[in-house]
């Protein structure tokens, strides 16, 4: 790789950690289809290397939240999601993995992982839009938690985004939370998904070819932009978050758009 690309590579990881901390949606979606359109990486390097960057930032923002104690997650519903996503997190790894080996050419992986993230993005954008129009619901079922839990696992998992906009739905539809307190129990469901992903990635040897240099790099600006994400959001209110989390699903669509079209 040339040297430049390793800097584009820290900028997008920083800047995509900024907004996946403030918006609570890992930073992945950004990273993932961004780094897929540049084409200097097979996919599965890619899912790799953005999984890891979102479980640096997504392990920062939790610990220093609880720390300071400014935590918004709420335990009783936060861990049964957080254990249903790590099950999931293996689900969607052993899933991708799946794909990986029945596609000889891998761009095919990548071209499925863009279109469900398309989807995904343009249903989440139609609920955030329409949300105070939508009837919300109180979920504390322990085995529902777990359930949901487990889908959003496979979700980050499969298409390595961390956990993205789709974790934001569930927790305004099913737990009627607030935008930041959305964010928060996000992050908190998608440093369990990441953990037991690369868990699973590193047990099954299934570790894809990089630079340690990159992985390195990468993982610095997960943690700095969770840092720089995580101040932010203390200063802006939630209609804020609101309007650059819509505004993020237009960016991220119109990507998902352009990598279709070139791994096709």
């Amino acid at each position: 790789m040339e040297a430049y690309l390793y800097v584009i590579f820290l900028a997008v990881s920083f800047g995509a950690s900024v907004v996946g901390a403030i918006c609570g949606i890992g930073g992945g979606v950004l990273i993932k289809p961004l780094l897929d359109a540049f084409g200097v990486l097979s996919v599965s390097s890619i899912s790799f290397l953005s999984g890891c960057t979102v479980l640096s930032m997504s392990c920062y923002s939790v610990v220093k939240a609880k720390l300071s104690g400014d935590s918004l997650v709420d335990m009783k519903t936060g861990t049964p999601l957080a254990i249903g996503a790590a099950l999931g997190g293996v689900a969607g790894k052993m899933m991708f993995q799946y794909l990986t080996d029945m596609f000889t050419d891998k761009d095919q992986v990548g071209a499925i992982q863009a279109i469900c993230l398309l989807l995904i993005t343009f249903g989440t954008m139609l609920y955030t839009i329409r949300k105070d129009k939508i009837k919300t619901h109180h979920v504390k079922n322990i085995a529902a938690c777990i359930a949901i839990g487990l889908v959003l696992g496979i979700c980050s998992s499969f298409l390595g985004i961390g956990g993205g906009p789709i974790n934001l739905v569930v927790l305004f539809f099913f737990f009627s939370m607030d935008t930041k307190t959305a964010a928060q129990n996000s992050l908190y469901i998608i440093l369990f998904s990441q953990i037991t992903s690369l868990i699973n990635t590193l047990v099954t040897r299934t570790v894809p070819e990089f630079s340690v240099i990159l992985l390195v790099l990468m993982v610095a600006g997960g943690i700095l932009g969770g840092m720089a994400g995580r101040a932010i959001n203390k200063k802006i209110d939630g209609s804020v978050v609101n309007r650059l989390f819509i505004g993020l699903m237009g960016v991220i669509m119109l990507i998902c758009v352009y990598n279709i079209y070139q791994f096709m």
